[in-house]
């Protein structure tokens, strides 16, 4: 009595590597006016971030590991 073939075993797929992912790649723009929309950009997003973390600061004061807090106000009207 025939039982059929012998089924083989399938092989692993190949792993493949791990590295770093690369990003899409940004083109820097070329014209002068452009440029100096991202410099100014840039500067005034860096403001807002240094703004928003004093605010988080002071209303989180009891946290240690953030500058501007309760902890910092205290030090500067002792040496002042």
């Amino acid at each position: 009595m025939a039982q059929g073939a012998v089924k083989l075993k399938s092989k692993p797929a190949p792993k493949k590597p791990t590295g770093p992912q690369r990003g899409n790649r940004i083109i820097k723009p070329k014209k002068a006016s452009l440029i100096s929309q991202n410099n100014i950009k840039k500067k005034h997003a860096a403001g807002l971030t240094a703004k928003t973390e004093k605010m988080l600061a002071e209303k989180a004061g009891h946290l240690e590991m953030l500058r501007g807090g309760k902890k910092d106000k205290k030090e500067g009207k002792k040496e002042g």
